[in-house]
């Protein structure tokens, strides 16, 4: 037991206090040390062992996937990229393909997508889609039950066509006009989806795609994708840093999608809520999703102007300072509160609530109450 603690000790503390502590290191014990203090050790010829161009860059990354769990890995390779600068490591295919994928691996391999060379890009989307499979079967199933239910409760159709009815809530409400001697039930009442050709609801996501919104652009992807593949939603992705690149094409495709985003660069939200205005045919059944930490690097005073249009022709205007799990974000309060003064919802969001804000968004609910019913604090 005295040896264990002094172990985690002398981990700790580093190796330059093993003589105070009167302990060495060996075996496996040794060799944790050595990987830890290769990333942590601030002395100068650590980082030089560990230097991009080293072969000991891929032996490092399995090395801490052999001793740690996975969840500490992810931790251990984003320190690696911004305290070692070995962004120029995903730029290899041997070494990417020792690197354990997760949505921040992700953001880095968006940010470098226009200088990874062509021998790399076959990896690089291999690890993207490992990551973005994964999201896909952890957010699916909960935006269509959230987004498709909502749309039926909120639409009455009493007298569907054939092709227009939801079969199993009509069996449902029949059952008991079963007819016992023919095996069948005979549907008095129908109950119906509504027109499925006919978008009900028009969406727009419009994300910011300066480099601190990476995480967001990833989250945003995956949820436009499946909103996409819902017949009564007609969805619409527009991203943008000081130009605007409309991505609706690449729903079909998340892989593809997250390829056509390039983070980083500046900000001009009054030119991405332009083109949004363009694309709005229906007022009063479009949803606006602005996605930005709000920080504009183009005219401030075109762009209130250009929310206060917004607000006042019927849409529903949602801004999101963050779609992720990553804590409060920064974000440009003085825009925040004049967005705020024109009564349009200012906060952060995370993945798991997301489905639930658009099911109450399309049933045009009161969204501040459904903030305070999730304990989640406006930005003012």
């Amino acid at each position: 037991m005295e040896n264990e603690r002094l172990k985690r000790w002398r981990l700790i503390l580093g190796n330059h206090a093993e003589e105070a502590i009167g302990y060495s290191l060996q075996g496996d014990y040794l060799q944790i040390d050595k990987t830890l203090s290769a990333l942590y050790d601030s002395s100068g010829d650590k980082k030089g062992g560990l230097g991009a161009s080293s072969p000991n860059v891929a032996r490092w990354l399995g090395d801490i996937r052999t001793y740690f769990p996975t969840s500490v890995v992810k931790v251990m390779q984003q320190d690696a990229l911004k305290k070692l600068n070995l962004t120029s490591m995903l730029l290899q295919p041997e070494m990417l393909s020792s690197v354990e994928p997760d949505i921040h691996l992700v953001a880095n391999l968006m940010t470098l997508s226009r200088v990874i060379p062509e021998k790399t890009k076959d990896t690089a989307r291999q690890v993207v889609k490992k990551v973005v499979d994964e999201l896909m079967g952890k957010l699916t199933q909960p935006m269509q039950q959230a987004v498709s239910g909502s749309l039926n409760r909120s639409i009455k159709n009493k007298r569907p066509k054939h092709n227009e009815i939801d079969w199993n809530r009509t069996i449902k409400k029949n059952l008991k006009h079963y007819q016992k001697e023919f095996k069948t039930i005979i549907p008095e009442t129908k109950i119906g989806y509504g027109r499925k050709r006919t978008s009900l609801k028009d969406i727009i996501l419009c994300i910011d795609q300066s480099g601190s919104m990476g995480t967001s652009v990833v989250y945003s992807g995956i949820f436009g994708t499946v909103m996409a593949s819902l017949p009564a939603v007609n969805t619409k992705m527009v991203v943008f840093d000081t130009s605007v690149v409309d991505l609706t094409d690449e729903l079909h495709d998340p892989v593809e999608l997250l390829f056509g985003v390039q983070l980083g660069g500046g900000t001009d939200i009054n030119r991405a809520l332009g083109y949004c205005q363009q694309l709005i045919t229906k007022p009063t059944e479009t949803i606006l999703v602005l996605i930005t930490d709000l920080y504009e690097g183009g005219s401030s005073q075109e762009m209130k102007k250009k929310m206060a249009s917004l607000a006042s022709s019927g849409i529903q205007f949602i801004v999101l300072l963050a779609l992720n799990d990553e804590g409060a974000p920064y974000y440009d309060k003085g825009n925040a509160q004049f967005l705020a003064s024109l009564g349009i919802p200012v906060f952060a969001c995370t993945p798991d609530k997301f489905p639930d804000l658009m099911a109450n968004a399309i049933q045009k609910k009161d969204l501040s109450l459904w903030m305070a019913a999730n304990n989640i604090p406006d930005s003012i």
